[in-house]
């Protein structure tokens, strides 16, 4: 007897270190296609290398991956006047909600099951934040939201020990020019 269909998620991620551990627990219940969306990552070169890391990774694991747009001048809009927010304040909770206004779209315009974010695995992230703009998207989309927080049960742990056994780049900040400053 054939195994009924996996329900299809679209996955947003900021990097590939950030994708390893979510992907491998996701793809246990779901068909599982990355989506690269992040106009926040400063400078190009570094954005470059976060984009490229993710294609090796998707080559590599065999994941479907779509390339978001960098839509770098629509990020500086979006946080104009918060420039001066410390890491993790308001600034970072509107960079969230564009990346997950993106990513909620695309899921419905690709007919997906379900959408999520890899950005709770970072220990600079709050689930607390990134889970309930989901859920409000979600009403907005109408496409289901994962909530998660993949740090837990040492997450953010087991991605960094993929990210040593796949040769991964690391990066030391979140992405953007404002927290690069602020060394998160």
């Amino acid at each position: 007897m054939d195994r009924p269909a996996k329900p299809t998620f679209l996955l947003h991620c900021c990097c590939a270190p950030c994708s390893t551990h979510p992907l491998r627990i996701l793809k246990e219940s779901f068909d599982v296609t990355v989506f690269f969306y992040n106009p926040n990552i400063h400078p190009k070169e570094e954005y470059e290398k976060r984009r490229d890391d993710i294609r090796r990774l998707a080559q590599r694991w065999g994941f479907s991956l779509i390339m978001g747009e960098y839509e770098v001048d629509g990020w500086f809009a979006a946080v104009k006047g918060y420039e001066e927010e410390p890491e993790g304040g308001a600034r970072c909770g509107i960079c969230y909600r564009m990346r997950l206004d993106k990513t909620a779209q695309m899921a419905k315009d690709r007919e997906f099951a379900f959408f999520g974010t890899t950005l709770s695995i970072s220990p600079h992230k709050k689930a607390a934040v990134i889970n309930p703009i989901g859920v409000e998207l979600q009403k907005v989309w109408g496409v289901r939201f994962y909530e998660a927080d993949f740090k837990k049960k040492d997450g953010f742990k087991i991605s960094c020990r993929i990210c040593d056994e796949e040769g991964l780049y690391r990066q030391s900040y979140c992405g953007c020019v404002f927290s690069r400053r602020g060394g998160a």
